[in-house]
């Protein structure tokens, strides 16, 4: 394998750029529950913008809409490089499959949570 030059400073940005919103459309086309998450974002973020008493309530009630954005992100590529390797059926690829479904379930656990204690508590 020949060494390339590494790439640096804006260009490096710009391409790091490319390939994040190359992600986010691949996960958009492909993933049901992405674009419903993405729409539940399109509404949450301004209501929480809008319902946060503070700057940190503001914050929090945000960060925990991305995080369930973040974690379904993750869970797709974990369903992607384990759909890439093989389709027939294995015990430890229904379980990298389940545990990222697991977490994705927690991120919304962690949504709820924070939205309950900051809006009822």
């Amino acid at each position: 394998m020949q060494d390339r030059p590494k790439r640096s400073g804006m260009y490096r940005l710009r391409l790091a750029f490319i390939n994040s919103w190359q992600g986010f459309k691949g996960a958009f086309r492909f993933e049901a529950a992405f674009r419903q998450e993405v729409a539940l974002a399109l509404v949450l973020i301004p209501l929480g913008a809008w319902l946060g008493s503070t700057p940190v309530e503001k914050a929090l009630l945000i960060a925990a809409v991305l995080l369930v954005l973040i974690v379904e992100l993750l869970n797709t590529g974990i369903e992607t490089v384990v759909d890439r390797i093989g389709l027939e059926r294995h015990e430890l690829s229904g379980l990298a499959k389940d545990v990222g479904s697991m977490a994705v379930l927690l991120s919304f656990a962690v949504l709820m949570v924070i939205w309950g204690f900051l809006l009822l508590g």
